[in-house]
């Protein structure tokens, strides 16, 4: 038989080698990460269970440069449904009033899936504190911050890099369409990082290359989705003419710009 004692300072040593202190007071955890040589904001996301956009967030940083030897906060604030979840029963295994649950994540219906990433606090989508930029339109009327503008802007880039603009702002109107569908996680940053059994929705997030500074194009293409430009008919999908994967070859085509095909 384990003896749980015996454990738990087992437990804590290893945690204490890897850099990682633990301080619990009641049913509250306060976790930090030492940085190492060789660190990145994506490994160390990687291993907390938790996202480049979160740490970034939640330890104030202006961008994802980190040194051996600082500290971060690696407690984890977003929380991943699994099935049979329910809003309430989330909120109280997190010990979240459920109002609080509902207004961190603009979610006043009981709409949610397996794989979808709640968030816990509310400030997880700003990555840094700034005002919120609002731009209306005829067509939409959405508020985001700079942060989101320079997140969608780099996946846009490590997506669409040397394709026509029109496609650039494809790409980011299908993260709008996906922030608006309840099939998906209703904020920008929880679309980009979504992970769905264990793989990303998007490569750039997986291999890290959406880490790399965003083009002046992105930028610009990138406001122009947020502000209802969609050359894609709500399209919730797109791929390369290189993709070989049965099931979105398989998914209705609604536009093509150059390599690159969207679909719904």
């Amino acid at each position: 038989m384990i003896n749980l004692k015996n454990f738990k300072s087992i437990f804590l040593t290893v945690l204490l080698t890897m850099g990682v202190s633990v301080i619990a007071s009641q049913n509250v955890f306060a976790t930090t990460y030492t940085v190492i040589k060789g660190d990145s904001l994506y490994k160390i996301s990687h291993l907390f269970n938790t996202t480049t956009a979160n740490l970034i967030n939640d330890n104030n940083l202006s961008n994802t440069i980190i040194h051996p030897g600082e500290v971060l906060d690696v407690s984890r604030k977003t929380y991943t449904v699994k099935n049979g979840d329910c809003l309430f029963a989330i909120a109280k295994n997190t010990e979240l009033p459920l109002n609080n649950l509902r207004k961190f994540n603009n979610k006043w219906t009981d709409c949610i899936y397996e794989g979808q990433v709640l968030n816990l606090s509310e400030t997880i989508n700003a990555i840094v504190p700034e005002s919120p930029i609002v731009k209306q339109t005829s067509h939409s009327s959405f508020k985001y911050t700079a942060s989101e503008v320079d997140l969608l802007a780099r996946l846009i880039t490590a997506e669409a890099k040397g394709e026509p603009y029109e496609a650039q702002v494809a790409v980011g109107a299908v993260v709008m369409n996906r922030v608006k569908s309840c099939s998906f996680p209703n904020s920008i940053s929880a679309v980009i990082n979504q992970s769905r059994n264990g793989r990303y929705q998007f490569t750039p997030v997986f291999n890290g290359s959406i880490n790399k500074p965003a083009q002046a194009s992105a930028v610009k293409a990138a406001i122009e989705a947020l502000n209802g430009n969609d050359p894609t008919n709500k399209s919730l999908f797109f791929y390369d003419n290189s993709a070989t994967d049965k099931w979105i070859l398989s998914q209705p085509v609604s536009v093509k710009i150059n390599k690159m095909v969207f679909a719904y």
